[in-house]
């Protein structure tokens, strides 16, 4: 009589079965409180796992989207505002050139000064960068589009044209404006003043492009030595507007005071002139386009922000726990283990006798 209530009627390995049950209850709150997660593993989702496995993947890629266009559009940034001052410099250029005929002859040794100064500084510009990446470098964007622009001037670019247009008096106009054209278009090593990537046909050079869906792309940036869209026309142009501008620049850098009454004078500077007028037009094309596609990029890049908006609610619903009610009911688990702990220790003392009535003799 003197056998427990638990070891004979089973009551013990229930209270212990029940006490285990709540710990792992518990534990399981404890982690969700801690983490904010159903679970840490798929499994843990049980029949709406299909449902993380298929999102996650999607939501990573719309991140990646989303980092890459905001890099993208930072560099065409960057470009904007270095194209704004070489299109001054073009426009500058190409408007003073109507007047260059009626300058005396200091007043074209000035002008060539001032070209020089500016080609050194076009040069320069061409090898402005957005943290590590040359913005006008394509698909070479580690390296610089112009490897020596400090050098410019005795570059065998300059050297070349310079000695060109030495001899105006000698081969006239026409033979001078065509081999500065056939120095600016050369891509010879030694003449070429741009980087070996750069020194290629263009159709063999692009403009970094950034991914903006599975499958998507979109053409970013300019280009150095070749044009990005626009289409360089007219009777004196290398196809490139940037080679144009540098070829202008050289040609009215190496005019001389002396030359000033040369026959070919006036048909150089024209020629020159009528080179700077498509530079301005062409240069406005390409940082139109470039402008479209940045504003374009930038809608997109709020459209993937939305849906990965969308995508991680309906994520949330399906990994991460109500906190205020996985509180609740981790407070509501800890009073019901000590309460199932007490049972068990108590349980010993449960004895038949303990229960039997109590008789007087």
């Amino acid at each position: 009589m003197s056998s427990t209530i638990g070891t004979g009627y089973g009551i013990l390995p229930t209270l212990i079965a029940n006490s285990t049950s709540v710990h792992q209850q518990l534990d399981t709150l404890t982690e969700q409180a801690s983490t904010g997660l159903v679970s840490q593993t798929y499994a843990g989702l049980g029949g709406e796992a299909s449902v993380s496995l298929n999102l996650n993947p999607q939501l990573t890629a719309l991140q990646t989207y989303q980092n890459d266009i905001g890099q993208a559009t930072g560099s065409m940034s960057v470009t904007q505002t270095t194209m704004t001052q070489i299109q001054q410099i073009a426009s500058t250029f190409a408007a003073d050139i109507p007047d260059l005929n009626s300058l005396n002859a200091s007043e074209v040794d000035s002008v060539a000064a001032q070209a020089n100064a500016a080609l050194q500084q076009v040069a320069g510009l061409l090898d402005t960068q957005d943290g590590n990446n040359y913005v006008f470098g394509g698909q070479d964007s580690t390296n610089p589009p112009v490897p020596s622009p400090d050098d410019i001037l005795s570059s065998g670019f300059y050297t070349q044209i310079n000695a060109a247009v030495s001899a105006l008096s000698v081969n006239g106009a026409t033979a001078t404006a065509a081999s500065t054209l056939s120095i600016a278009s050369s891509n010879a090593a030694g003449t070429s003043p741009f980087s070996a990537y750069m020194s290629q046909p263009a159709s063999a050079i692009s403009p970094p492009v950034v991914q903006t869906g599975e499958g998507g792309t979109v053409q970013t940036g300019l280009l150095a030595s070749a044009n990005s869209v626009a289409v360089s026309s007219g009777t004196s142009t290398t196809g490139s507007y940037m080679r144009d501008l540098m070829r202008a620049l050289a040609t009215l850098g190496s005019l001389s005071s002396s030359q000033v009454n040369d026959t070919g004078f006036a048909a150089l500077v024209q020629d020159t002139g009528t080179s700077l007028t498509g530079v301005v037009s062409a240069m406005a094309t390409d940082v139109g386009v470039l402008g479209s596609t940045q504003a374009n990029l930038t809608a997109t890049q709020t459209q993937l922000s939305d849906t990965a908006t969308a995508l991680t609610g309906q994520l949330s619903s399906v990994q991460n726990v109500n906190m205020a009610q996985t509180i609740s009911s981790l407070t509501s688990m800890q009073t019901q283990l000590q309460a199932s702990y007490r049972l068990i220790s108590g349980e010993t003392s449960l004895s038949l006798v303990n229960f039997l009535p109590t008789t007087t003799g």
